[in-house]
């Protein structure tokens, strides 16, 4: 049994599999032309999840990836995690009733915090993940272009009141750099809302996920996106789920 859950991530831009520094989108590297045939490749190494990002989606305020996320949800034995581009309860519906298991939601949580309220309330908060991505412990919105003037662990606080039982967390300063997650910022989040904190940014080494793991043993982190880690193949994915255990 593992003691966290392992999301290999996949971001898409431009139909093909990219990562981003930072999240600048001047500073990509393709890893793939296929996001299916990765999905695939992860599948295979034994992830049960896989986190997709769809950053053209996420530039635009719609839907861009559909079709490749669809495909992993219904192709293959993986459960999907869902970010970038998600704007609306059609578009919320629209993935869940197409076997997506959960929808992350990111900008509109700041900017429509009611509305994304009433998504925990009527999909359940099993189906709905916060993303919250913080620059100097301050939330970031817009595929992290602007920064709002709420903090990670306020806007965690108020969702975690309205039900929300799954978060996100990103450090920008850490992610695709492979500098190590913020583990910190991690379990302050876990301990002020008491809801499943996912850590995501900066993971580079299987001693970045035993870390994690330690903090899931006295706090509620619950998982960690791998991205960048696994692309450079600083480790395998059988590696790092079985460093889960």
């Amino acid at each position: 049994m593992s003691l966290i859950q392992i999301f290999p991530a996949i971001d898409m831009r431009g139909g093909k599999c990219v990562r981003l520094l930072k999240g600048d989108y001047e500073k990509e590297t393709v890893y793939a032309d296929s996001p299916f045939e990765m999905a695939k490749r992860f599948a295979k190494a034994g992830a049960s999840y896989v986190h997709m990002v769809d950053l053209d989606g996420a530039k635009d305020g719609e839907r861009r990836h559909a079709k490749e996320v669809i495909r992993v949800a219904k192709e293959l034995p993986l459960k999907v995690q869902i970010g970038g581009g998600i704007r609306s309860e059609e578009d919320v519906r629209f993935y869940l009733e197409n076997g997506v298991d959960r929808v992350i939601i990111g900008s509109l949580a700041i900017r429509e915090p009611q509305l994304v309220k009433n998504f925990i309330k009527e999909f359940g908060a099993e189906k709905i993940v916060i993303g919250l991505d913080a620059k100097d412990g301050m939330v970031a919105t817009h595929g992290w272009i602007e920064t709002s003037d709420q903090s990670a662990i306020e806007v965690g606080k108020d969702f975690a009141k309205a039900g929300a039982k799954y978060f996100i967390f990103t450090d920008i300063a850490t992610d695709g750099t492979l500098s190590g997650p913020n583990i910190e910022a991690n379990i302050q989040l876990a301990k002020a809302t008491g809801a499943n904190i996912i850590v995501s940014g900066g993971i580079s080494a299987l001693e970045d996920i035993s870390k994690v793991k330690d903090a899931a043993k006295n706090s509620s982190v619950s998982g960690v996106i791998i991205g960048k880690a696994l692309y450079a193949e600083r480790f395998t994915l059988q590696e790092a789920l079985k460093e889960a255990e």
